[in-house]
């Protein structure tokens, strides 16, 4: 027989290894073979597969008590051992062989503690029976020593297993529970005895079991005897029941006599409850009905207190307290009085919310006393709110009427004032939460008390922007620039030494820096203290051009950052789109005229020199840039207005200059240069000194208009004589370039034109040339065109027997042309220097006409050779070194 399992040392020290750290000791391992089919049904392979595991008993020492346990390990990818599911023996109910399985190897194992008892148990089957017996007999053992309780077994015979343990087990391993826990102890073969505390069956069980078997063995002859005896006890016992019953009837009669007087008193005790049960009722209906009328009454006495606390909270909120009323009907508006006419607003304020209904019971807003004093502070608001604005109205006038009428708050002969307006907004200051709380009473209020600000304040700031922009002009001293710059007539010294004129420009942007902070402060400013909700600027007189300061004191800054905070509660952090619109239309109440002012200094910068309209628009492109909240709303269309006049004096300029180029074509014939060509690259040069920041679309605006005009012109000018219509292109084009030369290289727009002049130059240079040549050499190259035109019809061989194309005729026409080359050559050069005056483009015309005359006559050659093979002409080599030596 193969080795069991259970033998296997190897195994055991596999298993100890893989509980190591619990403190448990393994007792037997032995190899089986997991499943959950059942016999004798298909089922998923996956789930009915067999699959390899280990069962090990454990035990665990805790001081005197002992635990057991049932292991269940399983192979690793690895091959290795390790744990897979832990079951306490002292849970074990039932051991069960399967009877499904022939060979008697498989068995479950049911625990009383599982969670799911729907859920069939695992099948363990085991290599053989012996293994079975092996493995059962020691999970028995070890249940009735450490235990002391044995499992249902169901499917094999305890007996029958004792019997294998003697006869099959050749040491027997037992536990002895001392003191310090179950000591495993193995018995060899040859000095086995198995003892009573160590088997199934004991030795008295058996001796009892063979003595009962004996006698049962010993009836079976003696069967007739054995029933007489039964029956004979049978009679006797009967007898005996029967004699005890008679002897106790005078018993019986005592009993039924007591239980007949008990039913007696029984019935009394009846008849008294009930006649208790009814007195009791009536009792319960009266304390009841007595705490029915308690409950009614304390309920009253509740109700009525809490009536009385609403009725006095209603009370103070009716009542107008004396000072509030005398303050709100006829009290004054002057400083020291106004903490007590905020406060009587904040009070009024508070009452009329009150009596709102979603502060006030709906069931007291129907209330005659209720309605009477709601209109009765109505009217203490309509009172309030008439005396306030007629007051504020007035005090608006009265503020700037006192500034108006004292000169020193304006610019003076030779002195320019900065505008400064921190002593009117500190006094607007005083009454900014007077202006909440009629916000929060009347909104329509507010309307007029804006028109009146916006109207004051227009007067004051128009007066401060006409004596600054007068007096700014007077003090600015600048020679006036010639506004023509590319008449015919005018002298080239002229507008090369124009004068500097940048303090034009400086007034201008002095201008906007005084006044574009001061316009934005006093609209955010005014967004604030009339109370519309809309996002200021931040910070108020902060950077507002890029880099320059518009703030004119600390003061300013903290007068308008005061108002930013005159009520945080009533503040918003979202705007209103019909609030930005009043605002816009507000603005432009109070600011609309100043742009007057703005556009005087432009018209008199623009008299003086129209340039600075180039450096005067990228000033204010770059304080427009810089204009983003919606407070300076107005600010920006001035800004806009202002960069639109600008543009539109720089085109007045730019289409008086196109119209002075235009004027050249009225001249009976122009020659040479055409003066407007180098004064167009003076006028450039000027133009992009004065290019600041965002100008650069104006002025290359400019410059595609002016070359535009100056090209067309040209062109125009050229036509009235076709016959020295190309070599005055030409050289005008080449007066273009060379002017422009430096220019192009730094700017793109210049760039292009440069390119297209030199493309019409090319253009105008080659016809010029080509008409040169064709005039002193004629019949060499109408000759070669003859043949030319023949070629596409016939064949180059038919071509010598044409008329006039015959080899004599080819002779004749080299003889008259090239007899006297030289000659012809040397007229040519002289023809091209009779008529240009631009003596330093000579050079290059004629090296390009000797390049033009040598490609012509080498395609000549060319034809000659191909179709008049035999006849010899002069060789390109030979011309090219005649023209070299000339």
């Amino acid at each position: 027989m193969a080795k069991s399992s259970a033998d296997d040392e190897e195994l055991r020290r596999a298993c100890e290894a893989a509980i190591e750290g619990t403190k448990q000791k393994i007792v037997m391992s032995i190899r089986v073979a997991k499943s959950r089919g059942i016999w004798g049904k298909s089922g998923r392979l996956g789930r009915n597969m067999a699959k390899p595991r280990v069962l090990a008993l454990s035990v665990k020492s805790k001081g005197q008590e002992t635990e057991a346990f049932l292991r269940v390990l399983k192979y690793s990818s690895g091959g290795v051992l390790e744990p897979a599911k832990l079951y306490k023996l002292k849970h074990l109910s039932k051991v069960e062989v399967v009877t499904n399985d022939p060979s008697g190897c498989t068995f479950t194992l049911g625990f009383d503690n599982l969670r799911s008892q729907s859920v069939a148990p695992p099948q363990w089957t085991m290599r053989n029976i012996d293994d079975r017996n092996r493995l059962l007999l020691c999970i028995l053992n070890i249940c009735k020593d450490v235990l002391g309780c044995l499992p249902k077994v169901v499917g094999v015979d305890i007996v029958e297993m004792a019997l294998w343990a003697k006869e099959n087990t050749p040491s027997v391993t037992t536990q002895r529970n001392l003191q310090d826990g179950p000591v495993a102890t193995t018995v060899p073969e040859s000095g086995m005895k198995v003892t009573v505390e160590k088997e199934l069956v004991s030795q008295v069980e058996e001796e009892d079991i063979e003595a009962l078997l004996g006698t049962y063995v010993m009836g079976i002859g003696e069967a007739e005897a054995f029933s007489e005896r039964l029956k004979r006890e049978l009679h006797a016992l009967e007898a005996a029941n029967v004699h005890a019953i008679l002897e106790s009837e005078p018993l019986v009669d005592e009993v039924l006599q007591g239980l007949e007087a008990a039913t007696s008193c029984v019935d009394d005790m009846d008849d008294w409850l009930g006649m208790f049960n009814v007195k009791l009722r009536h009792m319960r209906e009266d304390i009841e009905s007595i705490e029915s009328r308690n409950n009614k009454l304390e309920m009253q006495s509740v109700n009525n207190k809490s009536l009385i606390e609403e009725l006095d909270k209603l009370l103070e909120r009716l009542c107008v307290p004396s000072e509030y009323a005398a303050c709100l009907t006829g009290g004054s508006f002057d400083e020291a009085r106004m903490l007590q006419n905020v406060e009587a607003c904040e009070w009024l304020t508070g009452a009329l919310r009150g009596l709102q209904v979603p502060n006030l019971d709906p069931s007291y807003a129907k209330m005659r006393a209720v309605k009477d004093k709601r209109a009765e502070l109505e009217k203490l608001k309509a009172t309030f709110v008439r005396r306030a604005s007629e007051f504020l109205r007035n005090y608006f006038a009265s503020l700037v009427d006192f500034m108006i009428g004292d000169k020193s708050y304006f610019s003076q002969r030779g002195q320019l004032k900065r505008p400064d307006h921190a002593d009117l907004r500190y006094k607007c200051r005083t009454y900014a939460r007077l202006l909440q709380h009629l916000k929060s009473l009347d909104k329509s209020c507010l309307g007029p008390l804006r028109k009146a600000y916006c109207s004051s304040l227009n007067l004051l700031l128009r007066r401060e922007a006409r004596e600054f922009a007068n007096e700014l002009r007077a003090s600015t001293k600048a020679s006036r620039n010639p506004t023509v710059w590319l008449e015919a007539s005018t002298g080239g010294s002229q507008s090369g030494n124009s004068a500097d004129t940048s303090a034009v420009s400086d007034a201008y942007a002095k201008m906007l820096t005084i006044f574009i902070p001061l316009l934005v402060d006093e609209s955010s400013f005014f967004a604030h203290f009339m109370c519309f909700e809309v996002p200021a600027l931040a910070p108020p007189g902060g950077v507002a051009n890029g880099g320059k300061s518009g703030s004119y004191d600390d003061d300013t800054n903290d007068d308008d950052l005061g108002i930013m905070d005159i009520d945080d509660n009533d503040s918003k952090a979202g705007k209103t789109s019909a609030d930005l619109q009043s605002l816009n239309e507000s603005l432009q109440d109070l600011l609309d005229g100043i742009q007057e002012d703005f556009y005087a200094v432009v018209d008199w910068a623009y008299k003086i020199d129209p340039l600075r309209c180039i450096s005067m628009h990228g000033i204010t492109e770059r304080y427009l840039s810089g204009q983003k909240a919606d407070a300076a709303g107005f600010v920006r269309l001035l800004l806009g207005a202002l960069e639109s006049k600008i543009s539109m004096q720089f085109s007045k300029f730019v289409d008086e200059a196109c119209h002075q180029i235009e004027r050249n074509e009225r001249n009976v014939r122009q020659m040479g240069v055409l003066s407007y060509i180098p004064r167009f690259a003076t006028l450039a040069t000027r133009m992009e000194q004065y290019i600041q920041g965002q100008s650069r679309d104006l002025v290359d605006q400019a410059y595609t208009k002016f070359v535009s005009v100056m090209f067309a012109t040209l062109e125009k000018l050229a036509q009235t004589d076709p016959k020295y219509a190309d070599i005055f292109l030409l050289e005008n084009y080449a007066a273009f370039q060379n002017s422009l030369y430096d220019l192009a290289n730094v700017v793109p727009t210049l760039a292009k034109f440069y390119h297209q002049a030199s493309e019409a130059y090319e253009q105008a240079c080659t016809r010029h040339i080509s008409m040169i040549i064709y005039y002193q050499f004629e019949r060499l190259f109408q000759f070669a065109r003859k043949i030319e035109d023949l070629m596409f019809t016939i064949s180059a061989e038919e071509i010598p027997f044409q008329l006039g194309l015959s080899k004599m005729d080819l002779r004749k026409m080299l003889k008259s042309s090239l007899s006297g080359v030289d000659k012809s050559i040397t007229a040519m050069y002289k023809k091209l220097q009779k008529n240009l005056t631009s003596e330093e483009l000579l050079p290059s015309l004629w090296d390009k006409c000797k390049k033009e005359f040598l490609d012509k006559y080498d395609s000549f050659a060319q034809l000659v050779a191909k179709i008049y093979p035999t006849e010899t002409i002069p060789s390109v080599s030979e011309m090219r070194d005649l023209l070299a030596s000339m």
